[in-house]
């Protein structure tokens, strides 16, 4: 039966409390936006919904921890719930981990407009335009642990356009027995979309910003237009003014001949045309083949410094976070060979690589540093068989730096 067509806003995971992260240093020039940015890409949401005319907005968890962000974070938020119900637009507002109900003061009442989903149970909330009902929403808050319980959320069949609405992991699977035509999911910071082969949406939205390195690519929300034959599209909107990238230069990058800041500059012109007008905040990690490939790329302090130097205070800026040398593939033979200690070192350590570091004890090693901490201690002493490869890696790039005079490539 046709119904009517409608639009509506899915957000989650504003996380007002917490800073953008991963910054061992704070570029002056930058340091306003950064501190800014989580409240302008929430901002954003709350504008898009004015502008776009939404029926309802949905916001799936860990929009803010009240006690962390204060009485900034909680006056934003009312303020913005205030402006829709000044146009008649409901909020639905289901909670997560971080925004407990319990966490939000009882002297700050919120706007009729907002309907907090309860815990322990879904609750079916209509949606009505005009006095009709337009789409039945079915949500509820997370209980902090756990993924989504969804025989909870079952109801009984209706014409409506029905939403699940929950804050948690789930399963395609499971998400699908619903039958929902719409599932709006927060609990991920990353946007994801849930493929089962099913012909129901399932959308974690991400975060309106990202927060660290893991976090890459572009952060918002979706906007949702749904027609009267409940046919739905999902936009998804860009709300970050930052935006975290990873850059991974393997081998045969580095071998192509040219000079490593060439390359560099190369990748950072091509990432800020890709990325439009947002701040970009990189993490490189460099992958030499060999010992002499490692020692062509220099100083990484110095290759940081300079990268910050050319790209970092341009509008947009792409400042590089960081620069890891990962360990060459292989050091050179006449290394290995040589009758010192760098040579023993380099044969103990292929020695060690042959059984994936299986046998190699540390304990002996750890006690003779008193001033190590027990946890770290222990972490040496029985690291985990799946790390231990990597590990060794990285102490014998350590000790090949050490031993042949250079900086230590960390």
């Amino acid at each position: 039966m046709p119904g009517e067509s409608f639009r509506f806003i899915h957000a989650s995971d504003f996380h007002l409390e917490r800073p953008l992260a991963d910054l061992d240093e704070l570029p002056k020039h930058l340091r306003d936006a950064i501190s800014e940015a989580p409240w302008k890409a929430t901002e954003a949401v709350f504008e898009a919904a004015v502008i776009e005319n939404v029926d309802f907005l949905l916001l799936c968890g860990d929009l803010l921890n009240p006690l962390a962000a204060g009485p900034r974070g909680m006056a934003m938020l009312v303020d913005q719930f205030d402006a829709l119900a000044e146009r008649d637009i409901p909020v639905l507002w289901a909670a997560g981990s971080a925004d407990t109900p319990e966490r939000w003061p009882e002297a700050i009442p919120l706007p009729e407009n907002v309907t907090r989903l309860p815990r322990g149970r879904a609750a079916s909330v209509p949606i009505e335009r005009a006095g009709q009902t337009i789409a039945l929403v079915v949500g509820r808050s997370s209980e902090g642990h756990g993924s989504i319980h969804v025989p909870s959320y079952r109801i009984d069949p209706t014409d409506e356009f029905t939403i699940g609405m929950g804050y948690g992991p789930a399963e395609a699977s499971a998400l699908a027995e619903a039958r929902f035509d719409y599932w709006a999911l927060g609990g991920s910071h990353q946007r994801r979309v849930m493929e089962d082969g099913a012909t129901f949406g399932a959308v974690y939205c991400g975060s309106p910003q990202g927060r660290r390195l893991e976090e890459v690519g572009p952060h918002g929300f979706h906007l949702i237009d749904v027609d009267a034959d409940h046919s739905t599209r999902v936009h998804a909107v860009d709300a970050d003014t930052f935006r975290y990238c990873q850059v991974q230069l393997d081998a045969a990058d580095l071998a192509r001949g040219d000079n490593v800041r060439q390359l560099m500059g190369s990748r950072v012109s091509r990432l800020l045309n890709e990325h439009g007008d947002r701040h970009l905040l990189i993490g490189w990690e460099l992958q030499p083949a060999s010992g002499e490939a490692l020692a062509e790329l220099g100083d990484p302090a110095e290759l940081l410094t300079w990268l910050r130097r050319e790209f970092g205070n341009g509008n947009p800026a792409a400042w590089s976070i960081s620069l890891r040398v990962k360990p060459p593939q292989r050091y050179p033979k006449a290394w290995q060979e040589e009758d010192t200690i760098l040579g023993d070192f380099l044969r103990a350590s292929d020695r060690h690589r042959k059984t994936a570091a299986r046998d190699l004890n540390l304990a002996p090693m750890t006690e003779e540093h008193p001033r190590l901490s027990p946890s770290t201690a222990a972490a040496l002493a029985d690291a985990d068989p799946a790390i231990r490869p990597a590990l060794l890696d990285d102490a014998t790039l350590l000790g090949v730096e050490l031993l042949r005079g250079g900086k230590p490539k960390l």
